[in-house]
């Protein structure tokens, strides 16, 4: 909120609005189609796998336990028992430890490999903006305006995505069926 209260007040500070040049873009929508993105996505589900892989083998080897546990607790001595029981219930503690990890290495995972993708598309637009003599460009993939004519300021997604070198197909053409 601070930062919208002083970029009105740096816009009637310097003169009139419309001599200023205004652009938005969609961030999220350039980052997606970046092939730095792809890779990151490729990596990251690769890593997610075989942390499900590990916390897997644990669900295993908790099953067995508890399947072995069931079918000879009647014979088994009350010490025996209580020991099982405890092992039991230390591996059902260690899966969910397990878990909880798990799940925080795959947030730290995916901030280490998509922060240099999301540098490289604000170094992009930085570039393009000041190129362009834009003061202003706001994101439209987060929704902290409360109103943002678009038809009012310019979408330079395709000059950012020209600066990263991304091409895209028509999308006609990509749905297109060949003709034979």
């Amino acid at each position: 909120m601070k930062k919208l209260f002083i970029l009105i007040a740096a816009i009637l500070g310097v003169g009139t609005v419309s001599a200023q040049k205004f652009a938005r873009i969609n961030v999220q929508e350039v980052v997606t189609v970046m092939p730095e993105f792809a890779e990151a996505e490729k990596n990251l589900e690769a890593f997610g796998k075989d942390l499900q892989e590990q916390m897997e083998q644990i669900q295993v080897e908790f099953n067995n336990k508890l399947a072995d546990f069931q079918k000879n607790q009647a014979t088994m001595a009350a010490s025996i028992k209580q020991m099982k029981q405890q092992e039991l219930e230390q591996l059902q503690q260690r899966y969910a430890e397990f878990q909880q990890i798990a799940q925080q290495d795959f947030q730290k995972k995916q901030a280490e490999l998509l922060e240099p993708v999301q540098k490289k598309a604000q170094d992009a637009i930085n570039s393009v903006a000041k190129t362009n003599g834009y003061v202003v460009v706001f994101d439209t993939s987060v929704q902290t305006l409360a109103y943002l004519d678009e038809a009012q300021v310019v979408d330079i997604a395709p000059l950012v995505k020209k600066a990263l070198g991304i091409t895209e197909q028509p999308a006609a053409a990509a749905t297109a069926a060949p003709a034979k």
